[in-house]
């Protein structure tokens, strides 16, 4: 763990290695990817085959219902809950579409001084993949985030691939796809599935957006089928960046880092805050809970190679800055005015506002979604929302008169750029 002190004359190049350290796949892992990704192309359900006994020592086989999960499954496992569980998923549902409803892009259609009729319409995708990860992160709430939009969208036709290590599967994962109406479920994980979604094969028809976290293999097979499916975003390791006074409660301080820091030992917990003795509390506080954690080896690993403590002297001065070159996919603002902070705020995937705010009521309940960018791509990227669901198709209607009213600028710039034909299209019209 690395403790930082603005004043310190080495702080600039010791926080510019922080900036900089993307913590994602190697050479390595992108060469295998590609690998993967041939083989699915070349060998399709074969391939599904061989790497789903490889990596999760479970078999398809030619009985169909070891490939997929049924809604009657899914349905059972709802049935299953306890009222507790059946409630929380519930409100998590409804808060989320809620939020993602009022994401709905308008069409337009107007004309212009010209009289040219001018405007776009949207459309839903017609199928959308969603990967769901399993084994050490198999998250009801990860599909929740990534199906709902895409349902409030009205693409029709969901598809979701989670691994079954050992063929064990996550009932409140299946609950969770009975909420959302997901009759699309294949027994599938890794990088092999990102492909089976995307060039299809024997079983999987393709899609046409694929979205979801998964491990570095997942994010590396995003990536590189980029431009044959369309994907939300290439996923790194989680972060989150908070930005506190000395008046808030270290304990709540410490368990807020250690919320992203026991997702993966990769990811990252990084304070910001004006009172080095405040910082010493938080750092202590970590120590207790982390030992408490049954998650504890992860987030210890996450904690020691990569937390930071950086300690400024005027936070609310020097904190926005340093905030926005890291570009975090989480912040909290523990201080007692937070939006005066905020206005300083321009890179953060998401950003939490107050003490009583942490971030794992966004990663449930709030609403917005909880897939965000990372890796520092907050500074040109966003959220998964419904437009990733989406795709709009622009028109224009011009009749003679508005025709000769825009035409002969456009006759002049196509002969400019050397393009007779172009400019002949428009020319035999004028006349």
């Amino acid at each position: 763990m690395q403790r930082l002190n603005s004043t310190a004359d080495d702080f600039e190049a010791k926080f510019a290695r922080i900036v900089d350290d993307r913590r994602e796949s190697d050479a390595g892992v992108a060469r295998d990817v590609q690998e993967i990704l041939a083989e699915v192309r070349r060998d399709g359900d074969n391939t599904l085959r061989n790497l789903t006994m490889r990596f999760d020592k479970y078999a398809l086989t030619d009985d169909p219902e070891t490939w997929s999960i049924g809604k009657d499954r899914c349905a059972a496992a709802f049935e299953a809950l306890s009222d507790e569980a059946r409630g929380a998923l519930e409100l998590a549902a409804s808060r989320i579409r809620a939020y993602h409803g009022g994401q709905m892009p308008k069409d337009r259609d107007f004309r212009d001084d010209a009289n040219v009729r001018l405007g776009a319409k949207w459309f839903p995708v017609e199928a959308a993949g969603l990967y769901v990860p399993g084994g050490r992160a198999a998250y009801p709430s990860s599909l929740l985030m990534n199906a709902i939009p895409a349902k409030v969208a009205g693409v029709e036709r969901l598809v979701v691939c989670t691994p079954t290590p050992n063929g064990e599967v996550n009932d409140m994962v299946l609950a969770a796809a009975h909420l959302c109406e997901i009759e699309e479920i294949w027994r599938v994980g890794g990088a092999h599935a990102v492909g089976a979604m995307a060039y299809g094969t024997e079983k999987f028809r393709p899609v046409d957006v694929i979205t979801g976290p998964g491990n570095a293999w997942v994010a590396e097979a995003k990536r590189q089928l980029y431009g044959v499916v369309g994907i939300d975003m290439v996923a790194g390791p989680s972060e989150i960046l908070v930005i506190s006074d000395n008046k808030s409660d270290p304990d709540w301080v410490a368990a807020d880092l250690l919320s992203q820091a026991e997702h993966d030992p990769t990811s990252q917990s990084i304070l910001i805050t004006d009172d080095a003795v405040f910082a010493e509390m938080v750092e202590d506080a970590v120590d207790v809970l982390c030992a408490q954690l049954s998650t504890k080896e992860t987030a210890r690993k996450s904690w020691d190679d990569h937390g930071v403590l950086i300690v400024v002297e005027d936070l609310l001065r020097d904190a926005p800055p340093l905030a926005n070159r890291l570009a975090a996919e989480h912040i909290e603002l523990m201080v007692d005015e937070p939006d005066t902070f905020f206005t300083k705020i321009r890179h953060a995937g998401s950003a939490f506002l107050g003490r009583h705010t942490p971030e794992a009521i966004g990663d449930y309940v709030a609403g917005p979604n909880h897939v965000l960018p990372t890796g520092r791509r907050a500074r040109f990227a966003s959220g998964l929302s419904v437009l990733d669901f989406m795709k709009r198709t622009s028109f224009l209607e011009a009749d003679a008169d508005a025709l000769a009213a825009i035409g002969p600028a456009a006759a002049i710039l196509a002969d400019i750029e050397g393009l007779p034909a172009h400019a002949a299209s428009v020319k035999v019209r004028l006349k």
